[in-house]
């Protein structure tokens, strides 16, 4: 049995669905547990994130999925906070040979979702942990990876409501993104066991 969580931020509900896509594409592996964590607002007190039991939480997973939408070229401020406060974790090597990945969205097909995507990676690396990207070509038929990332999944969402973006093909890209982490923790638990 393994355990994989997807912690994120989302300010208007798009980063949330591509959340849950995500979580269906972990929950998709038989033996993987899955938890879905919104960062919430009430737990940032002053500009410092404080929830215990979440990090807790994150603590006992085998892999963590970090996601946000992207602001000014990087993650929300409200993520910021959260891996701040994981700087104690990061002192006692708590999440070291965890897998990590990562996901973001915003307006453009670029909009520098590189920048937050790349902020996950070196968050990933301070912890010492295994960074899980995406091996499928844009060039498909099904649209998969459509705006060609292999660090994690980039979705595109405007002005739209969260139920029409991101799109069928960017939710399919994160599904996919989540059953090739739930897939990697099996094996990396089984080769650590």
């Amino acid at each position: 049995m393994s355990t994989v969580s997807i912690i994120y931020f989302s300010g208007s509900g798009h980063t949330a669905k591509e959340a849950e896509a995500i979580h269906q594409g972990v929950v998709s592996v038989p033996g993987t547990t899955a938890h879905l964590i919104a960062i919430a607002g009430d737990d940032i007190v002053k500009g410092r994130y404080q929830n215990n039991e979440v990090l807790a939480t994150l603590d006992g997973s085998d892999a963590i999925i970090f996601g946000s939408p992207t602001y000014m070229g990087g993650p929300a401020a409200q993520f910021k906070a959260f891996a701040d406060a994981t700087g104690e974790r990061w002192y006692r090597s708590a999440w070291r040979d965890k897998l990590a990945a990562g996901f973001t969205v915003s307006n453009g097909p670029s909009g520098d979702k590189l920048g937050t995507l790349q902020y996950f990676v070196t968050l990933a690396m301070q912890h010492g942990m295994i960074w899980v990207g995406l091996p499928d070509n844009p060039m498909n038929d099904r649209g998969i990876n459509r705006l060609s990332s292999y660090s994690g999944v980039m979705a595109q969402a405007g002005n739209e409501p969260p139920d029409v973006a991101p799109n069928a093909a960017d939710k399919l890209t994160g599904e996919i993104l989540g059953r090739r982490v739930a897939e990697a923790a099996r094996r990396w638990q089984h080769k650590a066991g």
